[in-house]
């Protein structure tokens, strides 16, 4: 977003920055919020997500160092539309919203920067809905795995950066025993593998097959 600002503009708006520190679990910004800022993560990871009116959390997006938050509120200036918390001990910088607006309406790439951002939870949000409409768990934690952002190691791809059980089940609206038990069955079957705190998936094609519904959960 900011990097066609010249050096000179970036140092002025990292004066204006506020940083601040977040514990594992921490509220990092609240749909409550009366003060709107655009958070930039040095460093940890952030989760971004809302409740059901029973009270049930879901998991919407992840924001990993480098990325930004708080742009809706940036655009139209009404609270935030989620609540976002720290998945992780995290490291935020804040800029308030009147500066970044100034910094999106003078610098075009900026503001492309945040149209695309946009658009691109927009398509996320709209894959999260599909996911949502499956009716079994274990497939709709694999469509999730085909989901997240990864590499290709041959015919392999590689999850960095894992999320836990729970952060994964509050996104597939499920339990996180349930997802610990698909987990274990498909490690089992050597069609995943933990490696530190990343995971590879062997066998991208069965878990495709599964996410479709062309083939059947594995069994005990």
């Amino acid at each position: 977003m900011l990097q066609s600002l010249t050096r000179e503009e970036l140092e002025k708006l990292s004066s204006r920055m506020n940083l601040r520190s977040f514990a594992r679990r921490a509220m990092v910004l609240s749909k409550d919020a009366s003060v709107f800022e655009l958070g930039f993560l040095v460093e940890g990871r952030l989760q971004g997500l809302d409740f059901t009116v029973d009270g049930r959390s879901v998991g919407l997006y992840f924001v990993d160092p480098g990325d930004y938050f708080g742009e809706l509120t940036v655009v139209d200036g009404q609270p935030p539309a989620e609540f976002v918390v720290a998945a992780m001990k995290s490291t935020v910088a804040f800029l308030d919203a009147d500066t970044v607006r100034e910094v999106i309406l003078s610098h075009q790439e900026a503001a492309k920067a945040v149209m695309q951002k946009l658009a691109r939870r927009i398509r996320e949000v709209t894959a999260q809905r599909t996911l949502l409409s499956l009716p079994n768990p274990f497939q709709r934690l694999c469509v999730l795995l085909l989901q997240l952002p990864s590499s290709q190691l041959k015919d392999q791809r590689v999850v960095e950066q894992i999320p836990t059980h729970q952060e994964l089940a509050i996104m597939i609206n499920a339990s996180r025993e349930t997802v610990t038990r698909a987990f274990q069955l498909l490690f089992t079957q050597r069609i995943l593998v933990r490696d530190g705190n990343s995971l590879i998936i062997i066998e991208p094609v069965v878990i495709k097959d599964i996410a479709e519904g062309r083939m059947p959960p594995p069994k005990a």
